[in-house]
């Protein structure tokens, strides 16, 4: 548990000392609404507007304030930031992120942060039309780079 002292308590981990790679982590979420919903959003027919382009911004704004919301994260300079959305065309809206870095810790927690933050502003964008939406699962799909190699989701 590299989050905790010698005494138990939290602290952030020292990277000085590793070297700079590049990493990148690719995370997904989704949200699950109405069929209405969904068709609404892809016309660009919501009463707040073009609700995909809003969600992309927020992903990627999030993704660079990662450490800010997130304690123990190391702010990182973010060298890239990809938002795509897709759907199933019944009433799942997927999203996936993914972050670029070259430096001494990886980009997996924003690549999280950004997923969760975009779907959640298209719930707030319209929950106004669906309030029973849902969110989820968000995961971590892959990520490469780091002491600890590369990961896929199997």
């Amino acid at each position: 548990m590299t989050h905790f002292n010698e005494q138990g308590r939290a602290r952030m981990v020292d990277i000085s000392g590793k070297a700079d790679t590049e990493r990148t982590a690719t995370a997904t979420s989704a949200v699950v609404m109405r069929p209405e919903t969904l068709q609404a959003i892809k016309a660009g027919k919501t009463a707040k507007g073009d609700v995909l382009a809003v969600a992309q911004v927020a992903g990627i704004m999030a993704a660079k304030k990662t450490s800010d919301v997130i304690p123990m994260c190391h702010p990182i300079r973010i060298t890239g930031v990809d938002i795509a959305f897709d759907d199933d065309g019944a009433e799942t809206l997927r999203i996936e992120a993914t972050v670029r870095t070259t430096g001494g810790t990886g980009v997996e927690m924003e690549a999280l942060t950004a997923v969760s933050v975009a779907a959640l502003t298209v719930y707030d964008m319209c929950k106004a039309m669906d309030k029973a939406m849902t969110i989820g699962p968000t995961r971590l799909e892959r990520k490469t780079g780091g002491k600890s190699g590369d990961f896929v989701r199997e």
